[in-house]
């Protein structure tokens, strides 16, 4: 059997496909601006799909390990002043100092920390840019119970739960305020995806069907009542005083 290797390729074509839930990307937009201050960090700009979402806040700094991603970024806000584009590592305490300068107030990272091998760091590293009361908003994917192949294509070094993340705010100086599951459908598709159809791809039909039946419904749903499972975890962390 092929061992199966992540890849950038791979990354970017599930990104194009996710291009067709825009109602999903609404949902989770709704989630995370309301969070968010006057000066953002935005991890894994990718080529800017978030940050023209918050192009009214007074600085928008988006972070990017890949070149390319970066340039595109950049090329896309041209026209922003208020928007930088950085080729940086958040989970690198080198970048603090860099960082620490745009005297940021909060931080988004969508479906993006999973991908970052060391998150312990990456927390350590924004609780000391961040003033105290700071945020960090998160959306990230749940239940070690659902990591397949496609997580493994995708790059994923975790899926997490409630208490993992607790611990892991705990351990970094964070407070949640905000903490619960997100799209309790999805948590069973994406099980079946990886565990009985041990698929390699998502598929362009299943987004579209979900997009255009499912979140319709769901998202009043779980507006109204928090799922106890779900695909995805949403949270708010909030810088404590001392660490």
């Amino acid at each position: 059997m092929a061992t199966l290797t992540p890849t950038a390729d791979y990354t970017v074509r599930d990104q194009e496909r996710m291009r067709a839930a825009h109602r999903y990307f609404d949902w989770q937009l709704a989630l995370a601006k309301p969070w968010l201050g006057k000066r953002v960090l935005e991890i894994g700009c990718g080529m800017g799909n978030f940050t023209r979402t918050i192009l009214d806040r007074e600085l928008v700094v988006g972070l990017d390990v890949e070149a390319d991603c970066v340039a595109r970024h950049r090329q896309n806000h041209l026209e922003y002043k208020n928007v930088v584009s950085l080729e940086v590592d958040a989970s690198n305490p080198s970048s603090i100092e860099a960082l620490r300068s745009y005297n940021l107030d909060s931080v988004v990272s969508l479906n993006v920390l999973e991908h970052i091998e060391d998150d312990h760091q990456t927390l350590r590293n924004l609780w000391q840019i961040l003033p105290v009361g700071g945020r960090v908003v998160l959306i990230i994917p749940a239940f070690r119970a659902l990591y397949g192949p496609i997580d493994h294509l995708l790059g994923h070094y975790r899926r997490y739960t409630k208490q993992s993340v607790r611990d892991l705010a705990s351990a970094t100086g964070f407070q949640p305020i905000q903490l619960h599951y997100l799209n309790f459908v999805g948590f069973f598709g994406w099980w079946a995806n990886s565990h009985v159809f041990k698929k390699t791809e998502q598929s362009e039909a299943q987004i579209a069907t979900f997009d255009k039946l499912i979140v319709p419904w769901l998202r009043p749903l779980e507006s109204a009542v928090h799922p106890p499972v779900g695909q995805s975890v949403f949270t708010v962390l909030e810088k404590r005083a001392a660490q």
